[in-house]
């Protein structure tokens, strides 16, 4: 299986232009409307030391469920482990998921007051004990986002209300006004 990882500091400059954009007044924001996103450079390597490096152009963001998705085209070149070029690859539709900054949840907030027992003559006695757990979410920390994602089980669509909202902004970036 091979897995192509999308660089995202261009999508992150465009979404942080967004929303410093969205603070300009509205008569100043359609004299100075930000350039559309180009290209996104992605790049990848197999198992078997072949490497895929190539762009996609954005076409619009949607999202699947709850993930945010780019879907646009892809063009690029396949090396094998020796760099002799075994492939390449031209306007091919892509739909790419779209990683959001990672976060921490909490997951326990334990706070134990003084405690003292007499145990049949034996004196036992505890100060105060503050226990915090917080699990933290992103890439490559398996067991922060399984409790994050249990933890955010009850609390309902959460931000799901605010998801089309950011499909259109970032949409409007790539210039489709949708």
């Amino acid at each position: 299986m091979k897995r192509v990882s999308i660089s995202l500091s261009a999508l992150l400059v465009a979404v942080l232009t967004a929303f410093a954009f969205s603070a300009v007044p509205a008569s100043a924001r359609q004299a100075a409307a930000p350039p559309p996103l180009d290209s996104v450079p992605v790049a990848g390597t197999a198992d078997d030391g072949s490497t895929f490096t190539g762009t996609v152009v954005p076409a619009a963001f949607t999202s699947e469920g709850r993930q945010l998705l780019l879907t646009g085209t892809l063009n690029g070149t396949m090396r094998d482990a020796s760099g002799a070029t075994t492939g390449t690859v031209a306007d091919a539709p892509v739909s790419l998921p779209v990683a959001l900054p990672s976060g921490t949840c909490p997951i326990l907030h334990l706070t134990l007051g003084p405690l003292g027992l007499n145990l049949l003559g034996l004196a036992v006695h505890l100060d105060r004990v503050v226990l915090d757990i917080t699990a933290i979410s992103g890439p490559g920390n398996l067991l922060g986002n399984l409790l994050c994602a249990i933890a955010g089980l009850l609390d309902g669509p959460g931000d799901l209300g605010t998801l089309p909202a950011l499909i259109a902004q970032l949409n409007a970036l790539l210039g489709l006004g949708r």
